[in-house]
């Protein structure tokens, strides 16, 4: 630390002291010191390579989510996340903020149609004030960009058992501009609701369904979720969750409505966990009476402490929303299942294989299939 020559000429006179001087202006600081000493810098780099076992195949009619035909047969960066995030403390009006930046081809999955079409591989992911408010057990609440609150999956790929997300994930939401509080009941039970400017992507987007009277007009959503207590036996640790989110969606002419149903459940064997997933979404893309579901199974089994063994299984219904698996068909079923090896040799490093296989067929189309192998690695930080 440097000190001008009129405090050092004060400390040579044995007025003031290096010591105390240093304090005082160490004490200067600490607001802003405190400030930044709090957030936390984090993110990752994710890549991948990709193979597909027929490349002469037609793709675009049949284009598995995130996996779009200019990635299959060859090396990938997916994306680079960067989060700056201070996170709520004990206190009763605790305070803090979270921001998600997404650099690389991913990003567009998150419309950041503020840009135009000047740059789609940048989106703000999430951006929001969370605040507490001492009200019972208190209310956590979060205003600004957030992610949606239903799903199994997340998008970041490297919280999830396998590297491609599920057709689930494809049919929900993303992320809203809205607000958005939860309130935890007690140790098990946490309840969430809120309100948002539109169901579909897009930061501060707006319902303009009807024109300026549908501006007001707001996007809802609900869930709850409870986890098994120590006293649970085998089931102990078990989570369960319902959601629901509805509202406009981009291009729509009536509200889309999803549904969501999610277990993670414990088993006696030691290592394994399974899980189950439905969703289910009404007026899908806010088309009268189109409406999809996908159910999900999903089974981990921790083999060794750096190797797991990831399995995940689908089937999808879909009636009215033509052209969601395949080119053509109002009446299309889909069967999907992934299987994914992990084995994380190098440290903050998520390593794997996976291998994925694909069907879809409808009464107006023929089959189609795809099938197509991973690797995947992510680094964290």
């Amino acid at each position: 630390m440097k000190f001008n020559k009129w405090t050092l000429g004060l400390a040579a006179l044995g007025v003031v002291s290096i010591g105390s001087v240093a304090r005082a202006e160490e004490a200067q600081m600490n607001p802003l010191q405190t400030a930044l000493a709090s957030t936390v810098i984090s993110g990752y780099v994710d890549t991948s390579f990709e193979w597909q076992f027929d490349p002469d195949k037609e793709t675009s009619a049949f284009t598995i989510p995130f996996r779009t035909s200019d990635k299959l047969n060859g090396f990938n960066l997916n994306v680079v996340k960067l989060s700056l995030e201070k996170a709520l403390d004990e206190s009763e009006w605790a305070s803090g903020y979270k921001v998600d930046l997404l650099f690389g081809p991913d990003a567009v999955a998150y419309n950041p149609s503020w840009l135009g079409d000047s740059d789609e591989s940048f989106a703000i992911k999430q951006a929001y004030v969370a605040l507490r408010t001492p009200l019972g057990n208190g209310i956590d609440w979060k205003m600004g960009v957030f992610d949606t609150i239903i799903g199994y999956e997340a998008f970041d790929a490297g919280n999830n058992p396998n590297f491609t997300r599920s057709w689930g994930y494809a049919i929900e939401p993303t992320e809203h501009t809205g607000l958005l509080g939860t309130y935890r009941i007690n140790d098990t039970i946490t309840v969430s609701a809120g309100l948002a400017n539109t169901l579909s992507a897009g930061i501060n987007a707006r319902n303009d369904e009807k024109g300026e009277e549908s501006y007001g007009r707001k996007t809802w959503m609900a869930s709850v979720s409870f986890t098994v207590p120590d006293s649970g036996g085998a089931l102990s640790g078990s989570t369960f969750y319902a959601g629901a989110v509805g509202g406009f969606v981009s291009g729509g002419d009536v509200d889309q409505v999803n549904y969501y149903l999610g277990a993670t459940i414990a088993t006696p064997v030691t290592g394994l966990k399974v899980g189950a997933a439905f969703d289910m979404v009404t007026d899908q893309s806010g088309v009268d009476g189109a409406d999809i579901w996908v159910a999900g199974l999903y089974a981990s089994y921790q083999a060794t402490e750096k190797m797991s063994l990831h399995v995940r299984g689908e089937y999808g219904d879909c009636d009215g929303a033509s052209e969601f698996w395949l080119d053509s068909g109002d009446d299309e079923q889909m069967f999907a299942l992934t299987g994914t090896l992990q084995y994380n040799l190098w440290n903050n490093v998520v390593s794997r294989l996976e291998l994925r296989y694909d069907n879809a067929d409808s009464d107006s189309d023929e089959d189609e299939t795809a099938i197509a192998a991973y690797l995947n690695l992510i680094y964290k930080f």
